[in-house]
């Protein structure tokens, strides 16, 4: 005896057949899901949206952030829509509720975060989002937890000793010129993408600013080359003399007389360490103990700080605090401008450029910049 067995004849399977749209549904869903998982837990791509890290990294450059150096944060914010950040794509409709907030705890990770690494951190004064939510921005960690930073002509100190700057840096410089310049021949092929012509006196920073030429943003290397055009009739490095004030600058003091190319020396805060509370630290730390040490009812002004109505003269930090400046230094709004780097704002480290696309290409060939796919960052 025979049995046939016909498959199509099964009635369970039949009724368990899924539609189209339900195996279109599960495998968005699966895909959401995969791809939220790989963004919180191992990495995020980003990309540059302004020259704060020129020239080491450009506008248009697209990288992956590792969140596996650092250790991954556990979500502060649950209730969000998935692969979003602060709003929906393409509208300014909020994207989250902060209805509910987690504790949030870091996962251990490969590293600490090393002086001079690229780093990705939420910014801190952005006191309307929560913690994991606020913007994004990338700079270099110039400043590690119990470090004594100092700016001095441009030179950045880490507990008195010159760092080593990062190779691609870039400075501000005044090019004197003898006569007008074919900017796109001149700057544009050798890479510079900031510049401005300059006629009339700038500030008190401008060298010989009796003289006609270009205010240009570019590294040391291509600011030696621009000495050999025959047309240029010198290139001198703009820079803040010491004298001079710049009062927007952090911690936007009159205690402090600094300013962006002489600045500090400033303690960068440390976890357990404890700092009488004088004029000078309440200046520089009382923001700090109040928005991101987690404490209830601060005020403070010039002379005094309280905590929940008790006036205190010394504090211990909670965590640990980074001190971030970008690669170009005079177009940068860094620590310098608004403090420290709170450890739990941490989002991982830069570690290759997988694409590039240039803003303004020269032609539709020159759109995709070749030589900077999978760049290491460095």
């Amino acid at each position: 005896m025979s049995i046939n067995k016909e498959l199509t004849s099964n009635p369970v399977s039949q009724k368990n057949k899924k539609s189209a749209a339900r195996e279109w549904f599960d495998s968005v869903l699966f895909a959401v899901v995969a791809a939220t998982l790989i963004r919180w837990l191992f990495f995020e791509a980003f990309t540059i949206p302004t020259p704060s890290m020129e020239n080491s990294l450009l506008v248009g450059d697209f990288l992956f952030v590792s969140k596996l150096h650092y250790g991954t944060r556990t979500p502060k914010t649950p209730l969000q829509v998935p692969l979003t950040h602060q709003t929906i794509w393409g509208t300014n409709i909020p994207s989250y509720t902060d209805a509910i907030q987690l504790p949030q705890y870091r996962l251990p990770g490969f590293s600490e975060v090393k002086r001079g690494d690229v780093v990705v951190f939420n910014y801190p004064p952005e006191l309307q989002h929560p913690v994991d939510l606020k913007t994004n921005y990338i700079k270099r960690c110039v400043g590690l937890p119990g470090d004594k930073i100092e700016v001095r002509d441009l030179q950045v100190y880490a507990n008195g000793v010159a760092m080593e700057n990062p190779p691609r840096m870039e400075d501000e410089y005044f090019v004197a010129t003898s006569t007008a310049v074919n900017e796109e021949k001149v700057f544009k092929e050798n890479g510079i993408s900031e510049y401005n012509s300059y006629t009339e006196t700038f500030n008190d920073t401008i060298p010989a600013n009796d003289q006609n030429g270009y205010i240009v943003f570019t590294t040391s290397e291509i600011a030696e080359k621009l000495k050999s055009y025959d047309f240029v009739k010198g290139v001198t490095v703009v820079k803040s003399p010491k004298e001079i004030s710049e009062p927007m600058l952090f911690p936007n003091s009159q205690l402090f007389k600094w300013n962006r190319d002489n600045y500090g020396p400033v303690s960068v805060p440390k976890e357990g360490v404890t700092v009488n509370l004088t004029p000078e630290n309440i200046a520089l730390y009382g923001n700090v103990i109040k928005s991101y040490e987690g404490n209830e009812g601060v005020e403070f002004d010039d002379k005094s700080l309280k905590i929940s109505g008790k006036a205190v003269t010394s504090y211990t930090f909670k965590q640990d605090y980074y001190f971030m400046m970008g690669d170009n230094r005079h177009n940068s709004a860094d620590s310098r401008y608004w403090g420290f780097v709170p450890k739990d704002h941490i989002v991982g480290k830069a570690v290759f450029v997988w694409m590039s696309i240039d803003p303004n290409p020269t032609s539709l060939l020159s759109k995709i910049r070749w030589s900077r796919l999978f760049r290491v960052i460095n």
